[in-house]
């Protein structure tokens, strides 16, 4: 048995399967290193497992619509609101931002952290294939993995500032991890029960195999 898979008693994940991610690639990575994956739209299972991993592909908006049409926005805050974790990945990440604009529409996205989702300024867009991360510091995320890893990207918007001040002395400030792809832009985020990467995990080989190990570890 590989060690990704060794540390825990396996863990209950479902992939939020809402028309608009790559259901069967994350299910496979995760079963890979170890957890119990159910690809589901039911709220019941979605509100029980241990940890809701929400992929995306495609435009912000019609990801937006299609997780409302899922109730997939309520089920993602009424999870957070009770500290039970949720991941996003690429669009399933952005749409956690307060907006998105892509070719000139606004749409808004869930909020659990301001700033905006918007074009990447870069002599070729989209941003597709390998790249390294600048982790945080005591990222628990990225934990065991060397600074030069490469992991693999696929898009044409980012958030370029990171707008969420932490003034509660009593509250841990988030932990962003940085990309560069023509500029700088967030390509993690560890902000206690929610987690997210701009990179797919699921297709970033060994790396991302052990980066979601972490994730499971922490459920």
């Amino acid at each position: 048995m590989s060690d990704l898979t060794h540390s825990t008693t396996a863990k209950n994940v479902v992939v939020f399967d809402y028309g608009f991610g790559n259901v069967r690639s994350a299910e496979r990575a995760l079963a890979h290193v170890g957890a119990r994956v159910e690809i589901t739209r039911d709220y019941d299972k979605a509100m029980a497992a241990d940890g809701l991993l929400v992929p995306g592909v495609g435009a912000f908006a019609a990801c937006m619509n299609g997780l409302r049409d899922a109730r997939g926005d309520w089920i993602v805050g009424r999870r957070l609101s009770g500290g039970r974790p949720v991941m996003g990945i690429c669009v399933g990440m952005q749409i956690l931002f307060g907006r998105g604009i892509e070719h000139g529409v606004e749409a808004e996205g869930l909020d659990e952290w301001p700033g905006t989702v918007e074009p990447l300024r870069a002599p070729v867009v989209p941003h597709m294939g390998w790249n390294t991360v600048k982790a945080p510091e005591d990222s628990q995320l990225f934990a065991g993995l060397d600074e030069d890893e490469r992991y693999y990207f696929v898009h044409s918007y980012a958030v370029r500032t990171w707008e969420l001040e932490v003034t509660n002395p009593h509250m841990p400030s988030p932990k962003v991890g940085w990309a560069t792809h023509g500029e700088p832009f967030v390509a993690a985020v560890e902000n206690g029960p929610l987690w997210a990467t701009q990179f797919h995990p699921e297709k970033s080989g060994d790396a991302g195999a052990r980066l979601l190990r972490n994730w499971l570890d922490t459920l």
